[in-house]
C-alpha cells in the first residue's frame, strides 16, 4: 500500500466526539513510552504527524488521521504506567476500552509492545480484554534496533512461547523499527489486506 495523502483530522476525548463512522480504523495503542508516536511518524513518512515525547503519557486523546481519503488511523492514549494522576489514568482507560469495545468501523488493533522487554501484566491484562471483545488484534514488537541479532532471536523466541501460552493459536505478530523503517511495509501489506474485508 502506499499512502498518498496523510491528513489529522480531530482530537476526541470522548467516543461520542469521534469522526463519523464511515471510513474504517485502524487503532495503534500501547504501554506508555513504548514508542507509538515514532511508529506512527514512520508508517506516514512524516516525522511531525504523532507527537513525540520522552515523557509517558504524552497521548490523551483519541486521535483520527485520514489516510488516502479512505481509512483512519488512530492514534489512543497509552495503558499502563504513566506520569499522571490515577484519576486521569482511570479515565484514559474507560475512553480506550469504550472506543475499541463499541467502534463499529474498528477494523483492528495494534498493540505495540516493547521488543526489549519482557511482557508486563498490564499488557497481559489488555490483550486479555480485547481478545475477550471479539475484537480483531495484532501484536507488533517495537525498537527492534536497540537489540543485538541474538538477543533478538532470543526475544522473539520468548513472545512467541508466551503468546502460544495464551492463546491456541499465534496472533498476528510484527517486528519494528521506526529508526530503520523495519517493518513497516509488512504492517502496511496487513493493514491493506483488512481494509479489503467485508
Amino acid at each position: 500500500m502506499k499512502l498518498k495523502k496523510v491528513e489529522f483530522v480531530k482530537s476526541v476525548s470522548e467516543l461520542k466526539n469521534c469522526p463519523q463512522a464511515y471510513y474504517p480504523e485502524i487503532a495503534f495503542i500501547g504501554r506508555s513510552n513504548v514508542g507509538k508516536s515514532s511508529l506512527i511518524n514512520t508508517i506516514c513518512n512524516n516525522k511531525k504527524l504523532a507527537k513525540v515525547s520522552d515523557t509517558p503519557g504524552k497521548t490523551k486523546t483519541i486521535n483520527h488521521y485520514i489516510i488516502n481519503g479512505n481509512w483512519y488511523l488512530v492514534d489512543l492514549p497509552g495503558y499502563g504506567f504513566a506520569k499522571i494522576s490515577q484519576t486521569e489514568r482511570i479515565k484514559f482507560l474507560k475512553i480506550i476500552k469504550e472506543y475499541i469495545a463499541k467502534r463499529e468501523t474498528l477494523k483492528c488493533t495494534m498493540i505495540l509492545l516493547d521488543s526489549r522487554i519482557e511482557l508486563q501484566s498490564s499488557d497481559v491484562e489488555f490483550i486479555h480484554w480485547v481478545a475477550q471483545q471479539q475484537r480483531p488484534f495484532a501484536i507488533v514488537l517495537t525498537k527492534t534496533d536497540k537489540l543485538s541479532k541474538t538477543k533478538l532471536k532470543s526475544q522473539t523466541q520468548y513472545f512467541e512461547k508466551q503468546f502460544t501460552k495464551i492463546f491456541e493459536e499465534l496472533p498476528n505478530l510484527f517486528y519494528t523499527s521506526a529508526i530503520h523503517k523495519t517493518g513497516r511495509e509488512e504492517l502496511l501489506e496487513f493493514i491493506e489486506y483488512l481494509l479489503s474485508l467485508k
